[in-house]
């Protein structure tokens, strides 16, 4: 008798729950996502009730740009700290999610990390932060929906314009005039670096920050993109060198035909750019952002960088077009 009061309040919760976990094979609808944006997460409502709860007056900080107006090192960036098998993956990396959990095991605790640039987006968008079984399935049926309606390029909007870069600073252009004061479109590629080393943990950590994790990580991922040719030192250098012949030329110090003075531009007078970055510029397997030697514990970092680039994600330029993102 005792063992069927038992059973069927135990049946009823369970049913409860599958049914709860289950309608997001339905809703929301995803493919709305297309060419509409949301002017509101589930992330910045729970915010805005955290801080009501806390009795602190603070208003979301968020400000949507299209991808073409977003610094392509950004993009590349972020990619490569957050999930580089982005663009080999259909909405899971299973390497990562098998060490997350291995690790969560090792340490006898739920964090639930391991997750893809979409799985991300899902919890942003829908769900929130809690680390629970249940939140993980919910996210992990949303992410498998957005890959099949949305684009990778849509994807990656959706992410850089929903991300949360600090406490109420939402988005990618929120962020960079938070913490640069200008627009996302003139971020350098230090910049790009640093804002995506703090995605883990943007309430702890802020870019403009001297912690040793965001210095350490954010080193990091600038190495990788220099080896992935994503970005040339000499190319950046003279791009943001001060415009000292122009100031010779008022001062009357040369003539204006005089440029001997400036640095040689990439590819005048200089070895090739793959003899610039050295042999990991030009071999199949540039470094990974888990290649590296990380003086960090892997348990703070969000996803897991894959051992090999995929050839979107590798290919890219100083001067590349977010329109040639798939």
């Amino acid at each position: 008798m005792l063992k069927k009061y038992v059973f069927f309040p135990v049946l009823i919760v369970t049913l409860v729950l599958l049914a709860d976990i289950a309608v997001y094979f339905v809703y929301p609808d995803v493919s709305a996502l297309k060419k509409a944006h949301m002017k509101e997460t589930a992330f910045m409502r729970y915010r805005e009730k955290q801080w009501e709860k806390e009795g602190v007056d603070k208003k979301i900080n968020h400000k949507w740009v299209p991808l073409k107006k977003i610094s392509p090192y950004l993009i590349k960036a972020v990619i490569i700290a957050e999930d580089d098998k982005f663009y080999r993956h259909e909405g899971f990396d299973f390497t990562a999610m098998q060490k997350a959990f291995e690790e969560d095991v090792k340490k006898k605790k739920f964090k639930a990390g391991g997750s893809t640039i979409t799985q991300q987006l899902a919890k942003n968008l829908f769900l929130s932060p809690s680390k629970t079984p249940t939140r993980k399935l919910k996210e992990a049926i949303l992410a498998w929906r957005m890959e099949r309606a949305l684009s990778k390029k849509r994807i990656v909007e959706l992410y850089l314009n929903a991300a949360e870069w600090g406490d109420g600073i939402f988005g990618i252009q929120a962020a960079s005039r938070h913490y640069y004061k200008k627009n996302a479109s003139a971020l350098t590629a230090e910049e790009a670096a640093r804002l995506a080393s703090v995605l883990p943990n943007p309430i702890r950590y802020k870019p403009t920050g001297k912690k040793r994790y965001v210095r350490a990580r954010s080193k990091m991922i600038y190495r990788i993109m220099v080896q992935r040719g994503i970005v040339i030192p000499e190319y950046e250098e003279v791009i943001h060198a001060p415009e000292e012949t122009e100031l010779a030329q008022t001062e009357g110090l040369i003539g204006e035909s005089d440029t001997s003075g400036l640095a040689p531009l990439p590819g005048e007078g200089q070895d090739s750019m793959a003899s610039s970055l050295g042999e990991t510029a030009t071999t199949s397997g540039p470094a990974t952002l888990s290649e590296i030697e990380n003086p960090i514990d892997p348990s703070t970092a969000a996803g897991d960088a894959g051992s090999q680039p995929s050839p979107e994600s590798s290919v890219g330029m100083a001067g590349s077009r977010v329109d040639n993102i798939p």
